[in-house]
């Protein structure tokens, strides 16, 4: 998730090398074929194959683990984690309320549940979990931060500040647990509380990188940086983190190690920004984009707001600072805009000019190519009969005749995209300057690129087990394995230590 808030797990803090979790599960093995009734030695199991990341053995174990203990709280929240972690976000959820209702006093299952109904957007039956585990923990800094971020989607600004200073003024360094079994590359994460940072979860393998985040709003530079090999700025929305970015820059100014994504570069990719500098590049199609107050689209101002900045119906209206299709809407008259308007969080909103990235058959179209070390690769092509489209709400998962469409995207970029629309690609990213990042485009008939957006919070979720997916997992691999690569290699700057890394690194990348 990009906020700052995160599922709380029972034995988070409890993690060996992934080496010594391996040779303990071996252990707990022979003592379950003596023992098969051993509940603790069960219990612990589970929790190391979660950890190991061995989700069908995991999940035998705490189901079995359910049959004997079906109100433990341990085996609920825990169950629920693995289930989330693994992307089955009902299960998870199923199993977070049971924990809740068998014991509603625990804050830590009431921060999860709250966390994962405010990824749902079900901010009504989010925000009294979190109150009730304040009740519980008045200085649970998760739920305080969990606090913060509903109130902030819902334009609190006031509310969200003050319990966002109680969840991180004291507590701005994490440390996350460390698996590997060699020397690892550390990593000083820099994240935002205000949001908009980039889901960096599946890209930090902590078999390989040990990470430390720092949240740069709270950080008090009279205590020294602690010891790190590169920083990874992962504050991402240059459009509501201008003060977070502009605190990474003094951080960032303090360490002689490498920097991935300059929070100056970042600063530069707001929504606007992108736009009004990359109208120039030859062969690509931006839309028109202004901000405008809010209020001004109240009743008949709509229409006239409209007029005067030019812009024509339909077009679209967004909130700045969300993602994934999150208060974004389409509006074809004066009073569906204002309507739209009034339900969204903030004072300010956009008002885009919609272009037609429909293909031969009706259907929109939105490709996504991820920029790793200043190169392209490849990440998905979402169809859809909906003008918003986004991967898992497109008719991807349902339509294998989409699936098959998006496979000659996935295997050779150049030849799907044309000379043409890859020449503007690199273009885009060579303006950028971003280290990690992402480009959200179509491409119409003439080989013109459509641009939609580019920034570093495109994320990265691993695929789901279902064999449906296979096709993609070469493509997530090169990605994933190219940013390794390239955080080692500027980390350490030693070719040897290459060898320690799995899997090709990035050869489907267009240069």
């Amino acid at each position: 998730m990009n906020k700052a808030a995160t599922i709380v797990n029972k034995t988070a803090n409890e993690v060996a090398p992934r080496h010594m979790c391996q040779a303990r599960v071996a252990e707990l093995d022979r003592l379950l074929e003596r023992e098969p009734d051993a509940i603790e030695a069960r219990y612990e199991r589970a929790g190391l194959l979660r950890e190991l990341g061995a989700f069908q053995e995991a999940k035998r174990d705490y189901l079995e683990l359910l049959r004997c203990k079906p109100d433990d709280f341990g085996v609920l929240n825990d169950f629920g984690t693995l289930a989330l972690d693994a992307g089955y976000g009902s299960a998870a959820r199923s199993l977070f309320e049971e924990a809740v209702r068998r014991h509603p006093d625990n804050p830590m299952g009431r921060v999860n549940l709250g966390n994962l109904l405010l990824l749902m957007e079900e901010y009504d039956l989010a925000r009294p979990h979190f109150e009730a585990a304040l009740r519980a923990d008045p200085g649970h800094i998760h739920a305080h931060r969990g606090l913060g971020n509903l109130l902030a989607d819902m334009g609190d600004a006031d509310g969200a500040r003050r319990h966002r200073d109680l969840g991180f003024r004291s507590d701005f360094l994490t440390a996350l647990p460390y698996r590997g079994a060699g020397t690892p590359v550390r990593v000083l994460l820099l994240i935002s509380a205000m949001g908009g940072n980039t889901p960096t979860a599946s890209l930090l393998d902590d078999s390989v990188f040990a990470t430390i985040v720092l949240v740069v709003d709270y950080y008090d530079r009279k205590i020294p940086l602690p010891p790190h090999d590169i920083v990874f700025n992962g504050i991402g929305d240059a459009d509501i983190c201008s003060d977070s970015l502009a605190a990474a820059a003094a951080i960032v100014a303090r360490t002689t190690r490498p920097v991935i994504n300059d929070p100056r570069a970042v600063a530069r990719t707001g929504r606007l920004g992108n736009v009004e500098r990359l109208r120039r590049i030859p062969n690509l199609i931006v839309p028109r984009m202004v901000k405008v107050a809010r209020r001004r689209l109240a009743g008949q101002t709509a229409a006239q707001t409209v007029a005067a900045q030019g812009l024509e119906f339909p077009l679209l209206v967004r909130a700045p600072g969300f993602h994934t299709g999150r208060h974004f809407a389409r509006a074809a008259t004066a009073e569906a805009l204002a309507a739209v308007a009034e339900t969204f969080p903030g004072d300010e909103v956009w008002l885009i000019e919609q272009l037609d990235a429909r293909d031969g058959e009706g259907s929109f179209r939105k490709l996504r190519a991820m920029i790793v070390n200043r190169k392209l690769y490849p990440l998905h092509l979402a169809i859809s009969r909906d003008w918003k489209v986004h991967y898992y709400t497109a008719d991807m998962a349902q339509s294998a005749d989409n699936r098959i469409k998006e496979m000659p995207f996935l295997q050779d970029m150049a030849s799907a995209v044309g000379a043409r629309g890859m020449a503007v690609l690199r273009h885009i990213a060579d303006t950028l300057e971003l280290d990690y990042g992402g480009i959200d485009f179509a491409v119409n008939a003439q080989g013109d690129i459509l641009f939609f957006e580019a920034n570093a919070t495109m994320v990265m979720v691993p695929l789901a087990a279902d064999e449906k997916w296979d096709y993609r997992r070469q493509a997530f691999d090169n990605v994933f394995a190219a940013i390794r690569t390239m955080l080692v290699r500027r980390a350490r700057g030693a070719e040897a230590l290459l060898s320690t890394i799995s899997g090709p690194a990035g050869n489907t990348a267009w240069s």
